[in-house]
Order: structure tokens, then sequence, then C-alpha cells
């Protein structure tokens, strides 16, 4: 790129993310949105005001090679913001990238799975990481944000703060959670975080990585072939609940769902089981 192309792209760049911070967007938004700009700017290696229709096309199908369809909808959606809002114009490229509509249900985990996967999770901030998901449904970003003054062991009340679309909820403690959490809080003593990085005077959370590959291993030695992540706790917890009578609107307030047709996915996931369990 030209030294002239690359200072105005450094300046579309930078402005780019003005707009996404005074739209309010989160910071894993922003990150994505940004990333956007940069990937398809490194392709072509020419500044993104100037790419035609035809660019858009070949650039979406080399990432549909490369890349999952919600990377590709992600990649759309921050170009899309770009345009509008950094180079003022309108989107004309919406239908380039339609992606699949394929509802998957997710692999469930039994009661007793999810107990072998936690206890033979040898590393204890793991173990009680994957605890504190399970027992109070929550995604691995509201695990790894908590802090200690989130914890109310008045009223064993945790405050989940800032979850999807920036919405607060209380969600019930448990007192093995409790129990599990000040036991290992006692292992670092970090003033603020309760999932602290590695490191002494680390500030950031555990690493998302590490927990991911930890989960898998696990479940490679548990002899569990289902395909299950940390937010598949979060599944889990749900469907354990619904079968154990809790009613739907209840589990919308646990979850922090705005809509209880979210919510409602889960009794499909219950009827499959119950299915399985009729035909075994």
């Amino acid at each position: 790129m030209k030294p002239a192309d690359l200072k105005r792209y450094n300046t579309l760049y930078e402005q780019h993310l003005t707009n996404l911070k005074l739209q309010g967007k989160r910071p894993a938004t922003i990150d994505a949105y940004s990333r956007a700009v940069r990937r398809i700017t490194a392709h072509f290696d020419r500044v993104p005001d100037t790419l035609t229709t035809s660019d858009l096309k070949q650039f979406f199908a080399s990432l549909i090679q490369t890349h999952s369809w919600s990377t590709i909808k992600l990649d759309r959606n921050g170009l899309q913001f770009f345009y509008r809002y950094t180079l003022g114009k309108q989107w004309e490229w919406l239908n380039i990238v339609k992606p699949p509509q394929i509802k998957r249900l997710p692999d469930i985990l039994t009661p007793q799975q999810v107990s072998s996967l936690i206890t033979h999770t040898r590393q204890a901030r793991y173990q009680v990481f994957f605890l504190t998901l399970y027992s109070m449904g929550l995604r691995l970003g509201e695990g790894l944000n908590l802090m200690v003054h989130d914890i109310d062991s008045q009223t064993m009340r945790v405050h989940i703060r800032e979850g999807k679309g920036g919405k607060d909820r209380m969600v019930p403690l448990p007192m093995r959670t409790l129990s599990a959490l000040r036991a290992h809080w006692l292992t670092h003593k970090h003033p603020q975080l309760l999932f602290p990085g590695i490191g002494q005077g680390c500030d950031a959370p555990m690493d998302r990585g590490g927990i991911q590959k930890t989960m898998k291993l696990v479940l490679k030695e548990c002899g569990i072939q289902k395909h299950a992540s940390p937010h598949s706790l979060r599944h889990c917890f749900a469907t354990h609940l619904l079968e154990q009578g809790l009613d739907l609107r209840s589990l919308q307030t646990l979850l922090g769902h705005a809509s209880l047709n979210t919510t409602a996915r889960y009794t499909q996931m219950t009827q499959i089981k119950q299915r399985d369990a009729a035909i075994a």
C-alpha cells in the first residue's frame, strides 16, 4: 500500500473505532468489527473505500473456505457498520453473504457426566470455574468477569453484571459453589477478580483458550464423546432444571433471556432426551 493510501486507511480506521464507541458497542463487538476492516484491507492491500461489489464477492468466497459462518457474519456486519457510519455509504451487498439457516441443538451432558467432568478436573481453578458455570447457568464471559464484590453470602445471591445485551441479573448462589469460591480465592487473594490469570499481579481474567482446552481434555479422559464446551454447562444447567420441574418463566429469569422463546428451546432438548431414553 502506498504511503498516502496507508495514511488514509489509518484515518478511516481510527474513525471506525471512534464510531463504534460512540454507538455504544460492547468491547467484544468493537474487537470483531474492527478486525473485519483489518482483514479485508490486508486481503486486498487496499483501502476498503475503493472496493467494488466484485471485490466483496471474491473476499467472502475466500473467507468461506477458511472461516466459520459465525466469523463470516461478524465480518459482514462489521463492514456494513464501516460503510454506513465511517464512509457514509449505503451497504449494497447484503445479499452477497447469506449464511445457511441451520439450527443445531447442543449436546447435553447428563448430571452424572457433569459431575464426572468437575471431579476429574485436576487443576483446582478450572474445577471451581466449571462448577461455577454449571451451578449458576453462566456464560463463559460472565464467569470470567465475576468480581469479589459480586458475591453476597448474606442473601446467597450473585450479581451478574453486563451479561449478553448489557443486562444485569441476580442468580442464586449454591452453598457448595460459595465454599468452592472461597477456597479458590484464598489461593490467589486477588482484590477484585475471582478468576484471575496466572501470575502474581495479573489483572486479567483466566485465558479462555486454556479453559476450553482443559475441558476438552477432561471430557476425553472421562470417555465422554459428546461435543461440549464451557458454554454447554449453561445448557446443561437449564435442561436439568427443566427436567426437575422448574417453569420456563423462572428459568428465563435465571438465564437472563430477553425473550421467553429463547428459553423455550430447552423444552425441545428435554423432549429429545426423553425420547432417546424411551428408545433405549
